[in-house]
This record gives C-alpha cells, structure tokens and sequence, in this order.
C-alpha cells in the first residue's frame, strides 16, 4: 500500500493562554515549523478573535499547517498535512509543541490518498 501523504491531528493541552493568543508569534512559530520539517511555505493567513483565539493556516508546497486555539481553555488543535516523502509533519508537530509550552499532546497520523499501486508524487497527468 502506498500513500500520497500524512496528516497529523494534534490536540495540545495546558498551553499558557498568552501564547494561544499572540498571533504574530504563533504565525512565525507555525513558518518555522514547516520549514524545520523541509517544508517550502507558499502563503499564510492568520486571525485574531474576539475577545481571543487565533486561527491560521501556513500553506506549504507540500499541503499545508492549520491551527485553531481557545486560551480560555490553554488548548489548540493542530493540522500538519504533508505529502510526498520529504517532508516529516511529525518535525512539525514536536516543534509546536515545544513553543506552545503545551503539557500535554495527543496526536495520531492519518495516511491519505491511499492506493494498492506503487506512487510517484508529482504525477504529469494529461486531460
């Protein structure tokens, strides 16, 4: 069985509120943790709440990195999806973690696009 790629949900949990909910830093935290991972980052967009929380995604040549945080509660859920063999979205995931001051994670992998025949990333297609 091959895949197309892996897709990390995390869930951390005892996260000083400061930190889930400065956005500016949590933007520049999620870029280095794409590019920790090898990852090439193409955009990003990042929100503030109201009265807090912030949501982002970091799109990468690869997928992509979202986040989702509620300070009231120190808990952000993350998304690292990454496809091909190059890019690790566990790198990610330990990275966040580390600079979140998160106390505790749980986190699983997913593969996606599974199929039965060996794959080549970046299949030409014609139409």
């Amino acid at each position: 069985m091959s895949a197309l790629g892996r897709h990390v949900l995390a869930e951390f949990y005892g996260c000083p509120p400061e930190k889930l909910n400065d956005q500016a830093q949590i933007r520049q935290d999620m870029v280095a943790a794409a590019l920790k991972a090898g990852a090439e980052v193409r955009e990003t967009v990042f929100h503030q709440f109201s009265p807090h929380g912030v949501s982002g995604v970091v799109v990468i040549s690869e997928s992509h990195l979202a986040i989702h945080t509620w300070p009231e509660y120190g808990y952000a859920a993350v998304d690292i999806f990454t496809c091909g063999q190059t890019v690790d979205p566990w790198v990610s995931c330990d990275y966040l973690k580390q600079k979140l001051s998160a106390q505790n994670m749980t986190a699983r992998e997913i593969k996606r696009g599974i199929f039965d025949a060996p794959l080549q990333h970046k299949t030409v297609v014609n139409y």
